[in-house]
């Protein structure tokens, strides 16, 4: 049997990574990682225009993520972060998104970076899915993803995005 091609896996990912994000949403409270007392695995926080360039951050257990970015236009914007770890400890996932589905917001960089962890898998929208809005994915040339971090790539992003996801596999001892 032929090993799979790349392309085949990033379809692999993508058809498998809905129900992993909803299984590690669902069990990354529990994750026996995770300190004692530590913060619900869903965090709000407001995209604020200005041109300024702010942050956002979440940990679970050894692993984090942070979200960089500038936007212009409009006024603040509720997202939503979400980290979760796989039952078995070897995925760590982040995603970073407006449930309202599309931004208003002209975003003139984004980083999202992950500690702890390598990228596996990594994906950008124009926009998000919510009510009758299906997730619009960036071009492939409108961002870049290296082991540990998604960014927009200069002179290629079209300045829209509504949601980043994440699937990152933590490093494990092997026998």
């Amino acid at each position: 049997m032929a090993a799979p091609s790349r392309r085949s896996g990033c379809r692999a990912w993508a058809a498998l990574l809905p129900a992993a994000l909803l299984c590690l949403a669902a069990c990354a409270a529990a994750e026996p990682g995770t300190a004692p007392g530590a913060a619900p695995s869903t965090a709000e926080f407001d995209v604020r225009p200005g041109g300024e360039v702010h942050s956002f951050s979440r940990s679970l257990g050894d692993y984090g993520c942070t979200f960089t970015y500038s936007a212009q236009g409009g006024t603040n914007e509720q997202w939503q972060m979400t980290v979760g770890v796989s039952e078995d400890n070897g995925l760590f996932s982040c995603s970073i998104w407006r449930p309202q589905g599309k931004s208003y917001l002209f975003f003139t960089q984004f980083k999202a970076e992950v500690k702890g962890a390598k990228i596996e898998y990594a994906m950008a929208y124009s926009q998000a899915a919510a009510g009758a809005l299906n997730d619009i994915p960036l071009k492939q040339e409108e961002f870049e993803t290296t082991e540990t971090t998604v960014s927009h790539r200069e002179g290629k992003f079209r300045f829209e995005l509504s949601k980043l996801m994440i699937v990152a596999k933590t490093p494990r001892d092997e026998l």
